[in-house]
């Protein structure tokens, strides 16, 4: 059966677009035109990629994608933000939260297609992170929340082993402080110092790995990243 999309926009013309385009390649679709029908679609329908506008009604599409996000069920799925703006710190915005793409209105269907194709052949092609998770010397176990290295137990807190299973999970994307500080202690609006929580919870979590800290990647203004050895 053919991939899902779903896609977000309160610009009728554009969706009718995307529609018909979609649907000429082959695609099924699903269509949404505010913020909180999209959460509703995206939780109902398991879209394989959803196109998301920046700009919508109740809801905008930064908070969408957020929300999207924290939930196991989409976190993985692949997110295209759609918008009219060009400004830089909107696109850094998005990505951080975990956006896979940034297309700026107007832009070229056909390009878009292609684009999505990537996208979902990325996704398909990206391996399911095991119960057990191993590199170099390190080995995590996820549902026994137990942590070795060198077959030598790890004591880290619990703040700590979500911290690196979220990273782990997020496949080499890049995620913000302000996303881990959301999602593992529940701050919505991260000030300076609690922003900090994070970078000290960082330096304790490799401390502790010692040698294998190397995988855990610092993304200059942006966040942190997982890196496997075998990626380039």
């Amino acid at each position: 059966m053919k991939e899902k999309v779903l896609i977000v926009d309160d610009e009728k013309d554009i969706v009718k677009m995307l529609d018909y385009n979609l649907k000429k390649e082959g695609f099924r679709t699903v269509l949404a035109y505010e913020g909180e029908e999209a959460l509703d679609l995206a939780k109902k329908e398991r879209p394989d990629l959803i196109i998301l506008d920046l700009m919508l009604p109740g809801i905008d599409g930064l908070e969408v994608c957020k929300q999207l996000k924290k939930e196991e069920a989409s976190a993985n799925t692949p997110i295209i933000m759609l918008t009219a703006k060009t400004q830089e710190a909107d696109k850094i915005v998005g990505l951080e939260l975990g956006a896979d793409d940034y297309v700026t209105k107007p832009f070229s269907p056909g390009e878009l297609v292609a684009r999505i194709k990537a996208l979902i052949r990325r996704s398909k092609a990206a391996e399911k992170i095991p119960e057990i998770f191993k590199i170099g010397e390190l080995s995590i176990d996820l549902p026994r929340v137990l942590v070795k290295i060198k077959d030598k137990p790890v004591e880290l807190t619990a703040k700590e082993f979500e911290l690196l299973k979220i990273l782990i999970k997020a496949k080499g994307r890049v995620l913000s402080r302000d996303y881990l500080l959301d999602t593992i202690w529940g701050f919505d609006k991260a000030s300076e110092i609690e922003t900090r929580t994070v970078d000290v919870h960082i330096r304790t979590l490799r401390k502790k790995l010692k040698s294998e800290s190397k995988h855990i990647v610092t993304v200059k203004n942006y966040g942190y990243r997982f890196e496997r050895e075998e990626e380039e």
